[in-house]
């Protein structure tokens, strides 16, 4: 049979349906929160796509095309793919930036509830005081090292809408562990 008929299963390379691989995903029904700083980050990309590194690219291409054998031109074909790539990106942040729900959480003041934006400092009732912080953030504004996590995640869901004293049960791997909220403070995340 003739390479021409058959259909390569190595993804979906030509494919723009908007996703992005690895993407974080938002539960059907749900909102898009996210902080100021957030928005601004992932505005902040989409322009960076749009104006420096997607010009780039198709300059590159369109050199490469003037060249003449595509089938074996390396700098057409891997700047068509990635045209590919930051198309689907720029097509993705569009969606999250139409779609988000801008929460400052620097206007909660003093409150010591737990809401979108707290930090939050918590410690492991049994097995040492060891304390850790964490702040609330939106799907992709996400970043563990630095001690954000997504208001959808396991932690947040158990914290939010708690005060500062309260004692939670949170399901881990390693079973039920009980945490008592130490600290709730709102301030813009680095």
């Amino acid at each position: 049979m003739s390479k021409a008929f058959t259909r390569e299963a190595d993804g979906n390379d030509d494919d723009d349906d908007g996703s992005d691989a690895g993407a974080p995903s938002l539960p059907t029904g749900s909102k898009n929160y996210i902080t100021v700083q957030g928005y601004q980050r992932l505005r902040a990309e989409l322009l960076q796509l749009i104006d420096q590194e997607r010009p780039k690219v198709v300059e590159v291409v369109h050199w490469a095309a003037s060249n003449g054998d595509r089938s074996e031109n390396g700098d057409y074909i891997y700047g068509k793919k990635r045209l590919r790539e930051i198309d689907r990106r720029i097509h993705y942040l569009n969606k999250r930036l139409d779609s988000a729900e801008v929460v400052d959480p620097v206007r909660r003041g003093g409150s010591d509830q737990i809401f979108f934006g707290a930090t939050v400092t918590y410690a492991y009732v049994r097995g040492g005081k060891e304390e850790r912080t964490v702040t609330i953030v939106g799907v992709d504004e996400v970043d563990v090292k630095r001690g954000q996590v997504s208001w959808l995640s396991p932690i947040a869901r158990v914290l939010l809408k708690r005060r500062s004293g309260d004692v939670v049960t949170l399901a881990t791997p390693a079973g039920e562990a009980e945490i008592e909220i130490i600290g709730v403070r709102y301030r813009a995340p680095a």
